[in-house]
């Protein structure tokens, strides 16, 4: 294994690398490399290269994968019905590295958002990217690597979709930079990442709570109404953007039907191919 050091120089250099590995084929069976990380991509059938396109990245659970999350067809179906390419993405180890994961500490070894950054370089280098509909979803810990995003990248993307996961405790102080549209969905009878969160090892989960609390203050979001769809209940926060609140009555669960609700409230209702 590399140290914190080389891993971190090598993050550095992977948006240069990036636009070399646009000629190495790579897809839903084959990762894509970058430095010595890697994602996996798909897009839509009869897709043109040169034709603008979006993405929907997607982050995995603990001891998840970009394997395993292309083969799950409805998700992949839930992007390629939107007109947007799906982007696998993939931690280094077992786990995201964020600020206070468990055995992690408030500085972690790797630079996740650099990683996304050069993800994004090296789809643009493979085909015509449209960077205005760019969303980003993930479970669990793959939700609090959206999380993540939202806060450090909040330009970046259209829109956050982070489900059953939030930040690691303590919950950041404040999240600068633009608002973001986010909608956060939740189970209520969850155990795993209960909403007030639970304590792994040497650290906690942060509160869902709280978390909401620190974003609004940061981006000015104030109460607006309730909205409903896809079996979600939804408080909706206006400000710059969304933020929406939603729970449904299950554990911890993912359900692209959540997931589709939040991408048509983004990008409007979804057309599925013909045939």
């Amino acid at each position: 294994m590399p140290s914190s050091a080389a891993r971190l120089l090598g993050i550095g250099a992977l948006i240069a690398i990036g636009f070399a590995s646009a000629a190495t084929a790579c897809g839903p069976e084959t990762d894509c490399v970058i430095g010595d990380r890697t994602y996996r991509l798909s897009l839509p059938d009869g897709h043109d290269p040169s034709t603008a396109i979006g993405a929907l990245f997607y982050a995995h659970g603990y001891k998840g994968s970009a394997a395993g999350a292309m083969n799950n067809m409805a998700l992949r179906a839930a992007a390629h019905d939107r007109g947007l390419a799906f982007v696998a993405l993939k931690s280094a180890g077992d786990d995201w590295s964020l600020p206070h994961a468990p055995n992690v500490g408030p500085k972690p070894p790797d630079d996740e958002p650099a990683y996304v950054d050069a993800v994004i370089e090296d789809l643009a280098a493979r085909f015509a990217l449209d960077r205005e509909r760019l969303i980003a979803t993930g479970f669990s810990a793959g939700g609090m690597m959206t999380w993540t995003l939202a806060c450090e990248r909040p330009g970046t993307f259209l829109g956050f979709v982070p489900n059953a996961g939030t930040f690691w405790d303590p919950v950041p102080q404040r999240c600068d930079g633009p608002a973001p549209n986010v909608t956060h969905i939740h189970g209520t009878t969850d155990r795993i990442v209960p909403l007030e969160g639970r304590r792994i090892a040497d650290t906690k989960q942060g509160a869902i709570a709280k978390a909401l609390a620190m974003f609004r203050e940061s981006h000015g979001f104030r109460e607006g109404f309730k909205a409903s769809g896809a079996g979600l209940d939804c408080t909706v926060f206006l400000g710059g953007a969304e933020l929406l609140f939603c729970t449904h009555p299950g554990g911890h669960s993912f359900r692209t039907e959540h997931l589709g609700f939040a991408l048509d409230r983004l990008l409007g209702p979804a057309v599925p191919p013909k045939g």
